[in-house]
């Protein structure tokens, strides 16, 4: 990262880290009453006004549920829940988008070999993992979007499951809102146990694959990019097979020379190809390394004894600047 880079990045964590802190030491300043009585005063502007109070609140660590109850008392169960789940989707994007863009390459750079392997299965799982903590709310909902934001989930995957998932606990906020804080009282613990139902549903269908695909990370063998590229220079009998699709092969980060071209969907029909690497050292490439994890597991299933998966894929290996095939040449396998 250049110091050009470096600089905005450091000015935007420090900006909303010292509006954190101010906010944390000045608790009596979210007077939830003051800010009903100054959003209810915009008059037509109140929704908008509303819905940017959350997105900016959920950057800087407000609890989210101070806005929920105000949604509901400002604007109704029907308004107030779609204003208060724009405003929770908005701001949740923000603070993701914020971590992304401000410490997720320094985090992977400095990561351990375990912080990297917990990365790495949360990203395989993608949105599932982000309905699991959406619906199991066991982290904080401000911290849980800087925490994504450290991985590479795609974006619209981030957003679109956040959105459909925090519709039960906006609803149920919006609620307790619309029914006013006092009255609400023998409402809130039939609420509260109907979330805790909810999660524990959540748990039940996502935490086994997700403590499934942990473990298969720890399993599997990573080779790093530099090491790959010496023991090719020196010849070594390795096998490179590249998992990718075709317009992938070919496409703008190019292949590894000596890579054998295998798309991961074709593998287990085409694996008698490969019954002369059983007991030779191969090494799985793809994009990032995903697909390679994958295939990994195939070929240990039918048999390989020595398969490794390249950490980063051909991403890492153009960012090292190593050398790739012409783009234009001919597919190998």
């Amino acid at each position: 990262m250049t110091k050009r880079m470096l600089v905005p990045r450091l000015l935007l964590g420090a900006a909303i880290l010292g509006v954190a802190l101010w906010l944390a030491l000045n608790r009596a300043q979210l007077d939830p009453a003051l800010i009903e009585s100054a959003v209810r005063n915009l008059g037509l502007w109140a929704p908008a006004a509303h819905v940017v109070l959350f997105t900016l609140g959920t950057v800087v660590f407000v609890p989210g549920a101070l806005f929920g109850v105000a949604g509901g008392v400002l604007f109704g169960p029907v308004w107030g829940a779609l204003f208060n789940l724009a405003g929770a989707t908005l701001g949740a994007t923000a603070a993701f988008l914020v971590a992304r863009y401000v410490a997720a390459d320094w985090v992977r750079q400095k990561a351990g070999a375990r912080l990297e392997r917990l990365i790495k299965g949360v990203e395989a799982e993608g949105w599932r993992f982000v309905a699991l903590t959406r619906l199991v709310p066991l982290i904080p909902f401000s911290l849980l979007n800087y925490a994504l934001g450290l991985t590479r989930i795609p974006v619209v995957a981030y957003v679109l499951t956040s959105l459909v998932c925090m519709i039960p606990g906006t609803l149920a906020y919006t609620w307790l809102g619309y029914a006013g804080r006092a009255a609400a009282g023998g409402n809130a613990t039939a609420i509260h146990y109907g979330l805790i139902g909810l999660a524990l549903l959540a748990a039940i269908a996502f935490l086994p694959r997700l403590l499934r695909r942990l473990g298969s990370e720890d399993k599997l063998r990573w080779m790093e990019v530099d090491e790959l590229a010496a023991r090719l220079e020196k010849a070594k009998d390795i096998a490179v097979i590249d998992v990718r699709e075709p317009d992938e092969f070919t496409g703008p980060l190019g292949h590894i020379r000596e890579a054998r071209h295998l798309p991961l969907g074709e593998l287990p029909q085409r694996l008698s190809e490969l019954q002369t690497l059983l007991d030779k050292p191969v090494v799985l490439v793809c994009r990032t390394d995903r697909r390679s994890a994958s295939a990994a597991a195939v070929l240990e299933e039918a048999g390989f004894r020595d398969v490794s998966v390249l950490r980063g894929g051909m991403m890492r290996w153009n960012e090292a600047k190593l050398s790739v095939a012409d783009r234009d040449a001919p597919l190998h396998g």
